[in-house]
């Protein structure tokens, strides 16, 4: 469902899609069967002339079941979401792959500036690039991002990739991501961060290797 709005762009996308739609679906079937059962409960007990309204006290076992039952089923479908949201979780904040590249990213009011390695491959050195509202990644290549913030909270989020991390200032926050699709794509705030939160914006290029070498050779 979510995958049919929002194109997912890296290799985690799909298994947070997974979760989202499972949680979406599960609420949709309960949902339209609590609405569905309402309006009948309406028609059956409706008000009929010579028939005599029922004392129900809810602790008849006949009529018990028809809570007790769904809601039993429902605390299965909670456990059910708990595990696959667990399991991705670990996938994405545990389970890290070897790392290609990476990249630092530092929010401020109201913009995202972010520092790629240079051709040496090495964060911290003389040839590193800085950017400003532009990334420039490479496709099919793992990068281990470090976020902060140089005045107040702010969200990294990148939807393409299904990535949102909170930005805390005081704190480097590490994170990875694995482009999967090659593109011009949106960055956010997504964390009211002040007067101008609703402009700051930026955009994330995801390049071909060839693309990314030739940016590269430009940017230097």
């Amino acid at each position: 469902m979510i995958e049919s709005l929002v194109q997912p762009g890296s290799t985690f996308a799909p298994d947070i899609d997974f979760v989202i739609n499972l949680v979406g679906g599960l609420v949709f079937f309960w949902g339209g069967l609590t609405v569905a059962m309402f309006f009948w409960l309406l028609w059956r007990y409706r008000y009929r002339e010579g028939v005599k309204a029922l004392y129900v006290t809810g602790n008849e076992p006949e009529l018990k079941r028809w809570i007790n039952i769904p809601h039993y089923l429902i605390i299965l479908c909670d456990l059910a979401i708990i595990g696959f949201a667990v399991q991705t979780w670990y996938k994405v904040k545990q389970d890290i792959p070897p790392v290609d590249d990476e990249i630092r990213v530092v929010g401020q009011q109201w913009a995202w500036t972010f520092q790629h390695t240079g051709p040496d491959g090495k964060m911290g050195t003389d040839d590193d690039i800085k950017t400003a509202d532009v990334l420039h990644v490479e496709v099919d290549k793992t990068y281990q991002f470090t976020l902060e913030s140089r005045d107040v909270l702010h969200s990294f989020s990148v939807p393409i990739f299904r990535l949102k991390q909170d930005v805390i200032p005081g704190r480097e926050i590490q994170g990875w991501f694995h482009p999967t699709v090659a593109g011009a794509f949106d960055i956010q705030c997504a964390e009211m961060c002040g007067i101008g939160h609703g402009i700051m914006a930026a955009r994330i290029i995801v390049e071909t290797p060839e693309q990314h070498a030739a940016w590269l050779a430009g940017a230097k």
